[in-house]
């Protein structure tokens, strides 16, 4: 995980995960030793929302026009990885999903992308365990499903 949020050049949330993320990254100290805390808290930061106007976690900027159009401007600037927390598959916006898998059943839970929508292949970039179980796996976006109704 430090890894992948050391990669980030930015960050791209929707406003619920932003104000999730802010209301508890970006309210602890320095801790001296979270390479994820460095990055979420001194990388920029961009919120998709209508309705945020004011951000309070330094280094945020609210896209609160048209999100295509602004995530594919983000994407032409030169420089490191735009991370993003939900997809944007729709819009051809995303290349790449870094998939974590946690030995856990909770038995319930958000989905993480809605029951209807576009079918989209993905190519295994990569994958990994670590000794604690996590696996991660790396893939990217190769186009619409042949099989997409």
């Amino acid at each position: 995980m430090d890894q992948i949020y050391q990669r980030a050049e930015a960050f791209l949330f929707g406003r619920r995960t932003y104000e999730a993320f802010a209301g508890t990254w970006g309210t602890w100290d320095d801790p001296g030793d979270s390479p994820i805390w460095t990055a979420l808290n001194t990388k920029r930061k961009y919120v998709a929302s209508t309705t945020l106007t004011d951000p309070r976690w330094p280094n945020t900027t609210v896209l609160s026009g048209e999100l295509a159009a602004a995530v594919r401007e983000l994407k032409a600037k030169p420089g490191g990885e735009l991370q993003v927390f939900r997809s944007l598959l729709e819009n051809n916006l995303v290349d790449e999903i870094t998939l974590f898998t946690f030995p856990v059943l909770v038995g319930q839970g958000r989905r993480l992308f809605p029951e209807t929508g576009l079918e989209w292949t993905l190519e295994l970039g990569g994958s990994q365990a670590a000794p604690s179980g996590v696996t991660i796996q790396v893939y990217r976006t190769t186009g619409r499903s042949r099989n997409a109704s």
